[in-house]
């Protein structure tokens, strides 16, 4: 089994991936071929700092050092399930020591084997505005809609002010679910949870429209690279 590194920058998402990541290495392999899993963070008001300039060379810095310190403590491959800082990703992967797992790619190869062509997002102002998945989701096909800016603005304050931090007020629920509600409403076929933090507040029983959890997306794939499943 190889060794998994997670890079951790929301200790609630991080530790959230985490369970996700044991959860899923126990389905592909046995209770004896279990992977090694390292998690290293940065502060995270380092990161909100960096993110708030739009300073993405300190966010790759940032990100670099976890994957430097994993690889030190044997990890083979790494991974971050925070979708704020994706854009940091690629300049920490220019001569990083060991390779990174992406997460946009594995989120639209999902949603495009699911046959979806309509899709929703939920997350920060930054992921939701950004090509963090208007991209990769375009080059196959999918079209993405986003909440209208009062509802972005409003996700975004839950985000900072409460998920992070592991706690939700109930007229935040309420609002989240309202925001997926007037997706499913737009024509939407499937939301993406884009926000490692997302699962304290979305139970996806209680939607008729599919949720894709990203972070659950990005686990399930650690797993299965770590015991070299295709």
């Amino acid at each position: 089994m190889n060794h998994i590194g997670i890079v951790g920058v929301s200790p609630e998402g991080a530790a959230l991936f985490y369970r996700q990541v044991s959860r899923h290495a126990g389905r592909v392999a046995p209770p004896d071929r279990q992977p090694r899993v390292t998690l290293h963070n940065e502060p995270l008001s380092d990161y909100i700092d960096a993110i708030r300039r739009a300073d993405w060379h300190t966010v790759g810095k940032l990100l670099r050092r976890s994957a430097d310190n994993l690889a030190r403590c044997g990890a083979q491959f790494c991974l971050t399930p925070d979708n704020a800082v994706q854009h940091g990703v690629h300049l920490a992967e220019v001569g990083s020591p060991i390779p990174w797992m992406p997460l946009a790619e594995h989120v639209s190869a999902a949603l495009a084997a699911d046959g979806r062509k309509v899709v929703g997002i939920l997350g920060t102002q930054l992921v939701t505005k950004s090509s963090t998945y208007q991209t990769h989701l375009g080059l196959r096909g999918i079209q993405l809609l986003c909440p209208n800016d009062e509802q972005v603005e409003a996700l975004d304050r839950i985000i900072f002010s409460e998920l992070i931090f592991g706690s939700v007020r109930p007229e935040s629920r309420e609002l989240v679910r309202s925001v997926i509600r007037s997706l499913d409403a737009r024509g939407c076929e499937a939301i993406i949870l884009a926000s490692s933090e997302l699962p304290l507040v979305v139970a996806e029983e209680e939607y008729t429209i599919p949720c894709y959890d990203t972070a659950e997306l990005l686990a399930e794939a650690a797993a299965k690279r770590a015991a070299g499943v295709v």
